[in-house]
Parts: C-alpha cells; structure tokens; sequence
C-alpha cells in the first residue's frame, strides 16, 4: 500500500485513486453535493478553499485544498519511487 500526501496531514491509498479533478466544473460539483448527501464524501481541506476532489475506486469522494498538479506531482513522484524498488 502505498500512501500520498493530500494536504494538512492527510493521506489517501494512491493505488485507490482513480482522477484527481478541479472542483470548479458543474458536473464535478454535481459528483460533490450526491457524495456528501450519500455520505461518501471526505472532507480534508482543514476548512480552507477546495481546489481538488479526489475520487476513489470505492465511490467515495476525498476533497483537499491542495492543487490536482500537486498531488499529480506526489503520485508521479511516488510512482517514479515504486518503480525503483522492483
């Protein structure tokens, strides 16, 4: 299992995460409001703007106030770790 920082001393599974998406279009916005009404919605922005909505494999939904380039950044630098190792 491998874990990637999303901000403010939260972390996600990278292997769970299937896109990470700017929250500012409207479907992404749809996706967020049926996420926290089915409570499949995790919110790890320590009260600060969201700037990213992770999705995971499992339907829920995980927003950070980081930027999405930066934890692609992460993930790719993780993976680029990973690859090291086999």
């Amino acid at each position: 299992m491998s874990l990637i920082h999303i901000g403010y001393g939260n972390v996600v599974n990278l292997e769970k995460i299937i896109s990470i998406v700017s929250p500012d279009a409207a479907p992404v916005k749809r996706l967020v409001q049926n996420a926290r009404e089915q409570g499949r919605c995790v919110d790890a922005t320590s009260g600060r703007k969201t700037k990213a909505v992770i999705v995971m494999e499992n339907g829920m939904v995980v927003l950070s106030a980081l930027l999405p380039e930066t934890i692609g950044q992460r993930a790719n630098n993780n993976n680029e770790g990973l690859e090291d190792e086999s």
